[in-house]
């Protein structure tokens, strides 16, 4: 039991909580979003998975450790398509898993819009969008 009283929770219990607080999309609605300039697709795969299975067009690459740095609108480490905390992100990992969470950190950040993209980047595939290996 931790110091608060509250029982320690498993990752399932995590995960299902983080995403009862944002609308997770699909592949399909990730893709429209990114063609019509309306989302900024982050790709947090590590570099074997990308060399591996490709890439998506578009997508900014950000591993997963330099994530919040490299998002935050207030930090001096972000990059320049961070433009402000109004910001449409989906965040793709390989599975749909690892991006949740992130997903919840940068809502912490203040980045209410974030989301990730159920099934990550296999689901992308899965549907036919576009890769380039």
């Amino acid at each position: 039991m931790s110091g608060t009283g509250e029982r320690p929770v498993g990752i399932d219990e995590l995960l299902e909580r983080v995403r009862a607080g944002y609308r997770r999309i699909e592949a399909r609605e990730a893709y429209e979003a990114a063609q019509a300039g309306e989302a900024l697709l982050v790709d947090i795969r590590y570099a074997a998975l990308r060399d591996r299975d490709g890439l998506i067009p578009g997508a900014l690459v950000i591993e997963r450790n330099e994530l919040e740095w490299r998002l935050d609108p207030r930090g001096s480490h972000r990059v320049p398509e961070v433009t402000g905390h109004d910001l449409n992100i989906v965040v793709i990992c390989n599975e749909g898993y690892a991006s949740s969470l992130a997903a919840a950190s940068l809502h912490q950040l203040g980045l209410r819009r974030a989301t990730d993209m159920v099934g990550g980047f296999q689901a992308w595939r899965a549907a036919g969008l576009p890769v380039v290996t």
